[in-house]
């Protein structure tokens, strides 16, 4: 004859049965809390971003702080058809810019808070003489690989999407209430 046996401790059913039950409760609560976004990541300083002036779209890295200003374009070799770098500064002033360490003949274009192209100048290869702006309401300069502006049919009175521009400040992680851009 088989006899059965009962192993189980007394009182282990029940015990049981209220674990399962803790375990899926405090599942069921993390599962229904709200999920934070996780941090933004902010694009470094290399990454370019597509940018409108007039009619035509530059691809643009931004320089948003002193030091990315002043090394700028610095010991480049080349720069890609339709890329450039964008300088911005937090109030209108007269602009200067020099070609120290930067070897490649480049554009720029002067703009003011609106967006709105001023002045195209020649940079010329390591010329540290600089280039002066005329007008003492930029906010923007754009260097780009020499005659983008004539090739593009980009003149003086074109606009730069500023739209697009504050949103690669903010994804560059910077505050767009720094910089005087009208809005």
């Amino acid at each position: 004859m088989h006899e059965t046996r009962n192993n189980k401790l007394p009182g282990t059913f029940p015990l049981v049965r209220l674990i399962l039950v803790v375990l899926l409760g405090t599942a069921a609560l993390v599962a229904c809390q709200p999920r934070s976004a996780p941090p933004p990541t902010s694009a470094l300083p290399e990454t370019y971003f597509p940018i409108a002036i007039g009619s035509s779209t530059l691809q643009l890295q931004l320089a948003l702080t002193p030091a990315e200003h002043q090394k700028g374009l610095m010991f480049r070799e080349s720069l890609p058809p339709d890329h450039g770098m964008l300088f911005l500064f937090p109030q209108p002033k007269q602009q200067s810019f020099w070609m120290k360490n930067t070897m490649l003949p480049l554009d720029i274009g002067y703009l003011d808070a609106s967006g709105r192209l001023l002045e195209i100048h020649q940079l010329f290869p390591y010329d540290e003489s600089g280039v002066t702006s005329r007008s003492s309401q930029i906010l923007i300069a754009i260097e780009t690989n020499r005659d983008w502006y004539a090739r593009n049919g980009v003149a003086t009175g074109a606009r730069l999407d500023l739209s697009a521009l504050k949103a690669a400040i903010r994804q560059r992680g910077h505050a767009t209430a720094n910089y005087a851009l009208e809005e």
